[in-house]
C-alpha cells in the first residue's frame, strides 16, 4: 500500500486520545488517579532522543520527527511511520509505571490491533543502551535489557479518519456497508470471553458513569443526570437476564472496546479499524452489541441516522444477531452518557449537553409499526425501505428485513453472493419468509419497527404479513409498487453488486403469473426517488 504523508490526522489524533482514552476510567474509580511525576522523569533521556531523531539515526526514517503528547502515550511521527510510548503515569483504569507493564501493554497493542489493522500495526521495538552509552532501537529478542518500548506504524493519508470525513460529508454508502462487514467480520473471529461482560459488568459501567456524572454536575444540570439516571436504571432491569444469557451464548468478546468514527481510517478505499483497547480486559471483553453501539452513537450524534441505520441493518443481515435489538437502545445510550461525562471533564459544555440530549434520544420511547413493501425484482423495494428507516423511533431506525439478504444468510455466504437457480425453490421460498415473521417477532418485541422488502407475489405471502401485525395488534401498511415495466428492465440490467438474483428473464417470469388481488395501498413510483419517498412517508403516515 502507499504511505502518504500525514500532519493534520494526528493533530486529531492526539486531541480524540485526551477524551476516548480518560473515558475508559468507566469502570474504574470516579476520576482519575495520581500519576507517578517520577517515573515520567525516568523517561527524559529517552524522549529527547526520540524529539531529536538520534533513535532513527540508524534506519532509513526522515530524522527530527514531530512530537504529539497525548493523555497516555507520546507519538513520534518520522518519515512514513509512527512511533507510540507509553507514558510512565497512572490512573485509575491503568497504570503504565512499570517497565513491565509498558511492555505488556506495547506487545498487546500490536497484537490485538494486528486483528483488524496488520497493514498499520508493523512491529515493536525495545529501547535499549548501545556501545558508547548511546541508545538504539532492537527488536524484542535482543537480549540486552529494555529501557522502554515503542510500538512501530505505517502512516495514513491526512483525510483517512472517518470522523475527519464524517466532518466534511465525505462517507458514503459503500463504505458504511463496507465498515459493517468489517465489525461482523472481526466480531465472528474474535475470541469468546465469558469472564468478563454480562448483567454485573455493565451495572457497574452504567453506575459508576452515573456517579462521575454527579461529581461533574456543571455543565450538566443535576436534575436531568437524575431524570437520566432513572431512566437508565429502568433499562438495566430490564436487561439483566439478557445480558447474562448472551455472555453465556458467547457473545462477550474480545472486542474492539473504542469503536467511533475516530478509531476507524481508509486503507487502500477500505474502513479499518485501529486504536483499540489494550490495556485492560475488562473493558475491551464486552458484548459484540455494545461494542457496535459507539459507532451506532457516534453516528447519530453527527446527524447521520441514515449511515446508522444502514450499519446496523447490514450487520444484523451479516449476524443474525436480532436479539441486540433489544440492548441497542441502553447501550447507545450509555455511550453518550459516558461521552457527556467525559466532555464535562473537559470543560466542553455545549459538547457535553449535547452528548446528555443524544443519550435521552436513544431512550425515547417507540410505537412500533409494521410496514411491508412488496412489487416485481426492480421496483425499488430495498431503496425505499432504506430511505424510510431512519424516520422509525427507536434511534438508529427500524429493522429492514430483506428477502434477499435473509436467504443468503441462510445459505452462509455474503450478500452479493449469486446463488445457483436451483435454489429458488417454492419450498425455499416458503422457508425463507417463514424465517422473515421469525425475526420480526424478535424486533418488534425488542421495541423496534420493522420494513418488509420482498416481492410478496402470492396472496397467502401477503395474507400472513397481515396476519402477524393483527396478532401483535401493530399499526400495518401494506404497500404495493407500481413501476412502468421499461423502468425495471433497465434497472435489473444495470443492477451489479446487490444481494437481489433477479434478472430480466426472472422479472418476465414473475410478470408472467398472476399475483391474485392486491389489497395493499399501490403506489405509483419509480420516476424519482425522493419524489417516491415521500410518498411513501405519506402513505405510511411518517410525513
Amino acid at each position: 500500500m502507499t504511505t502518504p504523508r500525514m500532519t493534520r490526522d494526528h493533530r486529531i489524533e492526539a486531541d480524540k486520545l485526551r477524551a476516548d482514552e480518560a473515558a475508559q476510567a468507566l469502570p474504574g474509580r470516579t476520576e482519575q488517579g495520581d500519576g507517578d511525576q517520577g517515573s515520567e522523569e525516568q523517561q527524559a533521556e529517552i524522549l529527547a532522543a526520540l524529539t531529536d531523531g538520534r533513535l532513527f539515526a540508524s534506519s532509513s526514517l526522515t530524522p527530527a520527527p514531530q512530537h504529539i503528547e497525548t493523555h497516555c502515550s507520546h507519538i513520534f511521527l518520522t518519515g512514513e511511520r509512527a512511533f507510540k510510548m507509553k507514558r510512565a503515569i497512572a490512573f485509575s483504569y491503568l497504570d503504565y509505571r512499570t517497565l513491565e507493564a509498558r511492555e505488556r501493554c506495547i506487545k498487546a497493542e500490536l497484537e490485538l490491533n494486528r486483528r483488524t489493522a496488520p497493514q498499520l500495526y508493523l512491529r515493536c521495538h525495545k529501547i535499549i543502551r548501545a556501545a558508547a552509552d548511546r541508545l538504539a532501537l532492537a527488536p524484542p529478542s535482543d537480549p540486552r535489557p529494555a529501557l522502554d518500548w515503542l510500538v512501530e506504524m505505517r502512516r495514513f493519508p491526512d483525510d483517512a479518519l472517518l470522523a475527519d470525513r464524517a466532518d466534511r460529508g465525505l462517507l458514503t454508502v459503500a463504505q458504511m456497508r463496507d465498515l459493517a462487514d468489517a465489525i461482523h467480520d472481526f466480531h465472528v473471529t474474535a475470541a469468546q470471553r465469558p469472564d468478563h461482560g454480562g448483567a454485573a459488568e455493565m451495572a457497574r459501567v452504567l453506575h459508576e458513569c452515573l456517579d462521575n456524572m454527579r461529581l461533574r454536575v456543571l455543565p450538566l444540570a443535576a436534575a436531568e443526570i437524575e431524570r437520566l439516571a432513572e431512566a437508565m436504571d429502568q433499562q438495566v432491569s430490564a436487561l439483566l437476564g439478557l445480558m447474562d444469557r448472551r455472555r453465556q451464548q458467547g457473545y462477550v468478546r474480545q472486542c474492539h472496546g473504542d469503536l467511533h468514527l475516530g478509531n476507524i481510517c481508509l486503507v487502500d478505499g477500505k474502513p479499518v479499524l485501529f486504536d483499540c483497547i489494550d490495556f485492560s480486559d475488562m473493558l475491551a471483553c464486552t458484548d459484540t452489541a455494545y461494542d457496535l453501539a459507539f459507532l451506532l452513537m457516534d453516528l447519530c450524534h453527527r446527524k447521520r441516522l441514515d449511515f446508522a441505520n444502514l450499519v446496523l441493518n447490514r450487520w444484523l443481515d451479516r449476524s443474525g444477531d436480532t436479539e441486540a435489538l433489544a440492548l441497542l437502545p441502553f447501550f447507545q445510550a450509555l455511550r453518550a452518557a459516558i461521552r457527556a461525562h467525559i466532555v464535562a471533564t473537559t470543560h466542553r459544555d455545549d459538547m457535553a449537553r449535547a452528548y446528555l440530549a443524544s443519550a435521552f434520544a436513544h431512550l425515547e420511547p417507540a410505537k412500533p409499526k409494521l410496514i411491508a413493501l412488496g412489487g416485481f425484482s426492480g421496483s425499488g423495494k430495498s431503496t425505499l425501505a432504506m430511505g424510510l428507516a431512519p424516520d422509525l423511533l427507536p434511534l438508529p431506525g427500524a429493522r429492514i428485513i430483506r428477502s434477499d439478504t435473509l436467504r443468503k444468510r441462510r445459505a452462509g455466504i455474503a450478500p452479493e453472493t449469486r446463488l445457483p437457480a436451483d435454489s429458488y425453490t417454492q419450498q425455499a421460498s416458503d422457508d425463507v419468509y417463514a424465517a422473515m415473521l421469525a425475526e420480526a417477532r424478535v424486533a418488534i418485541a425488542a421495541g423496534y419497527s420493522v420494513i418488509f422488502d420482498a416481492a410478496f407475489l402470492r396472496a397467502n405471502e401477503r395474507d400472513a404479513v397481515v396476519a402477524l401485525a393483527a396478532a401483535l395488534n401493530l399499526p400495518f401498511h401494506g404497500i404495493w409498487l407500481d413501476v412502468p415495466e421499461p423502468v425495471l428492465r433497465q434497472r435489473l440490467a444495470a443492477r451489479k453488486g446487490d444481494a437481489s438474483d433477479a434478472n430480466e428473464h426472472i422479472l418476465a417470469i414473475q410478470m408472467a403469473n398472476d399475483p391474485g388481488p392486491i389489497t395493499w395501498q399501490r403506489l405509483a413510483v419509480g420516476t424519482d426517488k425522493d419524489r417516491d419517498l415521500g410518498l411513501l412517508r405519506l402513505a405510511v403516515a411518517l410525513a
